[in-house]
Order: structure tokens, then C-alpha cells, then sequence
């Protein structure tokens, strides 16, 4: 049903969204058993990336129109790395995160709405981290790191308003190691899918999170989906948000109405792009946290599609805080990175809410 708020604006209001809320760890749950990720007696999937030791998260959500940043701290430092996929991206400090430059550690990542505006925000992180004293030491200071990525929500809303310095040094004011609010809030805030044949076909998405603890191992993710293509639960290989019918009750299924031959309009490059973090407690290299980087888009891949096009830039950061010394297995952490990241985009568009003109998952499933 419909309702309005206090600012007289309206929104999709579902009956269900405590069913709803009770049923994203179920669906967590159960990804990683129909995945066929084997388990020990003593593994867990849990709640959120804060499960990673060394790691907090905070959001800020401007109150003026749906847009906000998220950032997620690790300010011991932590290795880093980072994959892009998607053909427009917007990006801060990703060079720096390549294996073969100097710099070994990030202290935060951010991501934000907002589009190139955004990147803003990585510098109220770093003021944050400076008034600290966390940062790279250069002798004369120290330099927090901080890479960021931001999606693009201008089109939701004032696009005049957009998260700035301000609101990434907010948003790190907020970061604990209490599990983070997942859906419409911090750079889930504007976030969008199912926009292959427009935004007026669009739903609403969000921002998600989940990890897995495996025989003393713990990999978390957390991801703000904006994507221009349909997202599918893995497990039923149903799509549960994306493109609707013309009439805007039920959802189209964007590839399969692409084989029927139904025409694409033009799409401006940018106007998407699903961004997140992975993150894990143990020891791993600049080269292998980047390979991990690259496997957890394989969670992307199995949830969003089509994923990667010319309009999305999906970046996905990877962190090794180093914090257990179990041994580490490259391959398994990334593939668990990947499992993380797939449950993670599945809870962002169950918990979203839907607002003017974007339903979201719950209201068609009603």
C-alpha cells in the first residue's frame, strides 16, 4: 500500500517488513547451504562484515533526499586491494591499491552516492582518521588511506543534493562495531536496480551486509546495489527485484525480455553501478587480497544480471585485517568472499524500502 510521511511525501509502506526482517538471515542461511559451501560443526553464518574483527562501519543518510555514504573503518590498518568490472567507474585510490605500488594499507574505504561528486566524502574520512592520528607515516605527518568509490543516485531526487566532505566525516562519527542498518540508509540510501528499460521500470534497492565464520575464519562483505540489471536469488534463481512490466506490477525479467527482442533505450554511461567491500581477519598479501578482491564479483555475478555493462562501474575493495593467524587459503577465502558478497546483495534489496515511484522487493511480493 501507499502511505505519507510527515513531509507529506509519498512511499511504499509493506505490512510484512518484519517478516521480511526475520527472513534475511533465513535467506542467508540457506544461500550458503544450496551454494554447496561445505561446513564444519563449528562454522557460522552470522550478521554483517563487523563480524571481521578490526573492522567498524558507519553510515551517514541526508535527511534532504535519498542519498548517503558508508564507510567502513579499519583503523589498525588493514591490507587492501580492489577490482573494478564495470565499464564507468568512479574512483578514488585505486592505483594506490595495486600490488606493485608501495602503500600496503588502507585505514578506511567509503562509498558513497552522489556520482563523481561523491568522492567528496573520502575526505571527511581522511579528516577523521588525521584528528586520530591513524595514517600512513611519512615522517613529517601521517596520511590516512583511504580509497573510495561512489554510485550513481543523482537521479533520485534534488541532484543538486549530494553527499560532500561533511557527510564521510559524519558517517565515520557514526562507524561501531555494532551491526550496521541495512537498506535505505548511507549509500544504499539512493540506490536503484532493474533500470535496462528506464527508470520508470526501476525499483528501489539498498545496502546489505553478511559474512560467514568458518573453522576460526571470518569473511564479511557488504555491497550498495544500484545496478542497471535485474538481482536474482541464487538460491531459487527467481528474480526478486529489477525491471517491472510496463504497468509496473510484476517483474519483467530484463534478459529474458532482451531474448524476446524487447528494444533497450539509450542509457547515459554512469547512470548505475553496484559498489562494496569484502573483508576478512586473516593474514593475506597485497596480491592475494586482490585476487579475493576479483573473486567476490563472482557473488555479483551470480545475483545481478546482466552485471558489469557500460553503465555500471562495480567496484568491489577487499581488506585483510590480519587479525587471526590462522593459516590462509587464497582460493578459499575468495570463494567465501564471493558467497558473502551474493548473500550480502540478496539482503540489500529484501531490506530496502520502496518510495515514490520505486516499489521494492516487498511490495511485489505481497
Amino acid at each position: 500500500m501507499k502511505r505519507s510521511n510527515d513531509n507529506g511525501e509519498t512511499y511504499f509502506h509493506t505490512t510484512r517488513r518484519n517478516v521480511l526482517r526475520a527472513g534475511v538471515a533465513a535467506t542467508g542461511l540457506g544461500l550458503f547451504e544450496r551454494a554447496g559451501v561445505a561446513r564444519s560443526t563449528d562454522s557460522k553464518v552470522s550478521g554483517s562484515i563487523i563480524d571481521v574483527t578490526g573492522i567498524k562501519v558507519g553510515h551517514f543518510t541526508d535527511s534532504r533526499r535519498p542519498t548517503g555514504c558508508t564507510v567502513i573503518l579499519a583503523e589498525d590498518g588493514a591490507i587492501a586491494g580492489v577490482d573494478v568490472r564495470g565499464a564507468a567507474p568512479g574512483t578514488r585510490e585505486t592505483d594506490l591499491l595495486n600490488p606493485i605500488n608501495s602503500v600496503q594499507q588502507a585505514h578506511a574505504i567509503m562509498l558513497s552516492g552522489g556520482s563523481a561528486f561523491g568522492l567528496d566524502t573520502g575526505t571527511g574520512a581522511m579528516r577523521f582518521l588525521e584528528e586520530r592520528g591513524i595514517g600512513f607515516d611519512v615522517g613529517v605527518a601521517r596520511v590516512p588511506i583511504v580509497p573510495a568509490a561512489i554510485l550513481f543516485d543523482l537521479g533520485v531526487g534534488d541532484a543538486k543534493i549530494r553527499p560532500d566532505a561533511e557527510a564521510g566525516y559524519k558517517a565515520c562519527k557514526t562507524a561501531t562495531s555494532t551491526a550496521p542498518a541495512e537498506g535505505n540508509i548511507g549509500a544504499g540510501a539512493g540506490a536503484t536496480v532493474g533500470k535496462l528499460f528506464g527508470m520508470a521500470r526501476a525499483m528501489k534497492s539498498g545496502i546489505g551486509t553478511a559474512a560467514i565464520k568458518l573453522d576460526g575464519i571470518t569473511v564479511g562483505a557488504i555491497v550498495a546495489v544500484n545496478a542497471v540489471g535485474d538481482v536474482i536469488d541464487p538460491g531459487t534463481g527467481k528474480v526478486i527485484a529489477g525491471a517491472r512490466t510496463k504497468d509496473g506490477k510484476s517483474l519483467v525479467n530484463s534478459m529474458a525480455a532482451l531474448l524476446r527482442g524487447e528494444p533497450v533505450p539509450p542509457l547515459m554511461s554512469g547512470t548505475a553501478t553496484t559498489i562494496g567491500v569484502v573483508a576478512t581477519n586473516v593474514v593475506l598479501s597485497k596480491v592475494q587480497v586482490t585476487k579475493v578482491a576479483q573473486m567476490a564479483h563472482d557473488g555479483l555475478a551470480r545475483t545481478i544480471n546482466p552485471v558489469h555493462t557500460a553503465f555500471d562501474g562495480d567496484t568491489i575493495f577487499a581488506l585483510a585485517t590480519g587479525k587471526t593467524s590462522k593459516p590462509a587459503n587464497v582460493t578459499l577465502i575468495g570463494a567465501l568472499a564471493a558467497e558473502a558478497m551474493a548473500q550480502a546483495v540478496v539482503r540489500a534489496v529484501r531490506a530496502a524500502r520502496g518510495i515514490a515511484g520505486l516499489p521494492c522487493a516487498g511490495d511485489l511480493e505481497r
